[in-house]
């Protein structure tokens, strides 16, 4: 097995410099959202006051941090121990992508400075009161999980610059304790995760419960727990797919596909039984034939649909999995579509009575768009001074 390296490359580079333009960009209108409201940058209505944040920041984004999870379960838990190297990597975009979410919440809260209340203030019927908490405590999870990575790269190697020199000793000694104590606890974080992964995955589609004659036919379930979780899971492998594309392609990496080709063989059967469970819970309902009324409804869930079951399809083809271009463009589609999934579910299948309409402003593109620069800021910080990727001879 190869040993993880940090890769100590040139960091500021051009692309890094358009990270930071569409972080700056989503910092001016953060200033307007925070001290002016959210009429000053949002075309949030009270008809409408869940929007692209919620939708794609949230609950696209909670979705998309799936990774994490479904890789540990697959290598920690299922056994698969061949795909280790991916296991870093998909801890940390995880990491990221929660750290990311709860910074997100605090732009969808209408008094953002009491985030803090779901910590003291305890509701035990609110099913967001349930997401709050696995989100915060899997976020927990997630770094101490990183932090092996970290003992690895520093621990008695610690030189702090300036005057922070006189905690050298300090910090090595913290560093040199949590190495012994991770090796004993490590296995009841993984598991610990897991479980966490698995009730506030779910608890999102909880959410939409209270709904019934707002949300679209062909949304509206009882399923909607089961549905989210499984679409997350779907989602997971199909996110390591797309992240190990992307570190081979822009940090000149040997293709590792051989590796993810073979780790790509769990989307199809995962995004099969989503499908199975999709369309069972639309026959058992009698909904399916909503599916065939033309309209906006309808265009959106095959979109859907054809996001999913094309890649599901095409990936139970070796020649596809093993095909950089064409499992990336798979693992691509499969995230797509959860994207349109969730946004069916929380503002195209809406009906929220005539005469109210909502599109996203400018102001809610830029701070989405800041927020996802803001991810792969810190991945590429991440990779570049902690050993996340394995070494490649």
């Amino acid at each position: 097995m190869s040993k993880a390296v940090a890769l100590r490359g040139k960091f500021w580079t051009p692309n890094v410099a358009l990270l930071v333009f569409f972080m700056a960009g989503a910092a001016v209108f953060s200033y307007f959202r925070f001290f002016h409201g959210f009429g000053s940058v949002t075309n949030l209505n009270p008809n409408y006051p869940m929007g692209m944040w919620i939708a794609f920041d949230v609950a696209c984004g909670v979705a998309l941090a799936a990774g994490g999870f479904t890789t540990c379960l697959i290598v920690e838990i299922f056994g698969k121990h061949k795909y280790h190297a991916l296991l870093r990597p998909a801890i940390l975009t995880a990491f990221i992508g929660y750290m990311l979410v709860g910074m997100a919440v605090m732009f969808d809260l209408g008094r953002w400075y009491y985030i803090w209340h779901a910590l003291i203030y305890w509701n035990g019927n609110s099913v967001l009161f349930e997401v709050a908490w696995c989100v915060m405590l899997y976020l927990s999870v997630l770094a101490v999980e990183n932090v092996p990575a970290v003992v690895e790269e520093y621990k008695d190697k610690v030189s702090l610059p300036g005057l922070l020199g006189r905690f050298n000793g300090l910090v090595n000694a913290f560093l040199q304790v949590a190495d012994k104590v991770m090796g004993k606890v490590a296995v009841f974080f993984v598991l610990g995760g897991v479980v966490l992964s698995f009730g506030h995955q779910s608890s999102l589609g909880t959410m939409m419960l209270i709904a019934p004659y707002k949300l679209h036919e062909l949304w509206f379930t009882p399923w909607s727990p089961l549905l989210f979780l499984m679409s997350a899971i779907a989602v997971g492998p199909s996110m390591v797919v797309f992240e190990a594309s992307l570190a081979t392609y822009f940090f000149n990496r040997k293709s590792e596909i051989h590796l993810i080709g073979d780790f790509a063989k769990f989307i199809p059967w995962f995004l099969g039984a989503f499908l199975l469970a999709r369309f069972g819970d639309l026959a058992w309902r009698g909904a399916l034939a909503a599916a065939f009324v033309p309209g906006t409804y309808a265009y959106a869930f095959w979109v859907e649909m054809a996001l999913f079951i094309i890649p599901c399809a095409a990936l139970m083809n070796k020649g596809v999995r093993f095909h950089g271009v064409k499992l990336f463009l798979a693992a691509c589609s499969v995230i797509l579509g959860v994207v349109v999934y969730r946004f069916n579910v929380f503002l195209i299948g809406m009906d929220m009575g005539p005469g109210w309409n909502y599109f996203p402003s400018v102001g809610e593109f830029a701070v989405t768009f800041g927020f996802v620069a803001f991810g792969v800021f810190l991945y590429k910080l991440a990779v570049n001074y902690l050993p996340i990727l394995e070494q490649q001879h």
